[in-house]
């Protein structure tokens, strides 16, 4: 894993827009928000004395716990969705919703492997705007307020899905001229995108909106191209939270990515 670079990080410290304009702004909420409950998760891994599930299942738990109470502190009147927390239909009249998973990769957290993430984006009539995405195992805080654009040569891979990929996505790699590269957690997988480590992220074996919302908030910041399979817009806070496909790639790529899917390769 890359080390974190300067990009990546916001340049302020824990609560310096509270102390400053007494009301945290939305992306330094968001960015405080991830940040603390990556180091939570953490914390939980401390020693190696938790393990496999019970490791996740306590990480889920602790972190959406915190989070809720959180937004609850310094957002009350805004909705929230999160993997980890009962849905309603109330956010569905909302025009500030948070979309929030408090463990993206529960499997490789619990693992004790360094692919997992955490997502926190305030949706603004469905659009991801303020969004963070937290490696924890790494330190790296992705902010779209400050994340940069990949500039660097491309690098002939691209990431699918460790534990769920499918045939097609092998396709599309062969027809662009890809190496596969098998990472856990959509956050990790998106942000190699906008790190410059990958090309492009395919996934097609199923997710929700908390998998993917912030991640495409943060990429969509830094210029690259997100969308469908079948190139339609993602949107977020719909009363079906199933979005099952995504693609994130470099702009200077995107229209051939496309082309290969709309061929039937994906």
């Amino acid at each position: 894993m890359t080390p974190p670079s300067d990009h990546t990080r916001s340049g302020r410290s824990p609560g310096d827009g509270a102390r400053r304009w007494g009301r945290i702004s939305d992306i330094d909420l968001a960015a405080e928000i991830a940040d603390g409950a990556g180091r939570i998760l953490e914390a939980i891994r401390h020693g190696g004395l938790l393990t496999s599930q019970t490791l996740g299942d306590t990480g889920d738990r602790l972190a959406q716990a915190w989070i809720a109470q959180v937004l609850r502190a310094h957002r009350p009147a805004d909705a929230v969705l999160s993997e980890e927390a009962p849905d309603g239909t109330a956010r569905l009249s909302a025009d500030r919703v948070w979309v929030i998973d408090p463990l993206d990769g529960t499997k490789d957290y619990a693992a004790h492997l360094p692919d997992y993430a955490v997502h926190v984006a305030l949706t603004l009539g469905g659009r991801p705007e303020a969004s963070v995405v937290s490696l924890p195992a790494t330190g790296e805080v992705f902010r779209s307020d400050t994340v940069a654009t990949p500039t660097g040569p491309l690098t002939g891979t691209m990431a699918i899905s460790r534990s769920r990929a499918t045939p097609g996505m092998f396709r599309v790699a062969h027809r662009l001229g890809l190496t596969p590269v098998s990472l856990g957690s959509a956050g990790v997988k998106a942000m190699a995108v906008v790190r410059g480590d990958v090309d492009v992220y395919l996934h097609a074996g199923g997710q929700y909106e908390w998998d993917s919302c912030a991640p495409v908030g943060v990429a969509r910041a830094a210029g690259l191209h997100c969308s469908r399979l079948d190139g339609s817009e993602l949107t977020y806070n719909n009363a079906d939270v199933y979005l099952p496909d995504l693609v994130v790639c470099r702009p200077e790529i995107a229209d051939r990515v496309m082309a290969a899917l709309a061929d039937g390769a994906g």
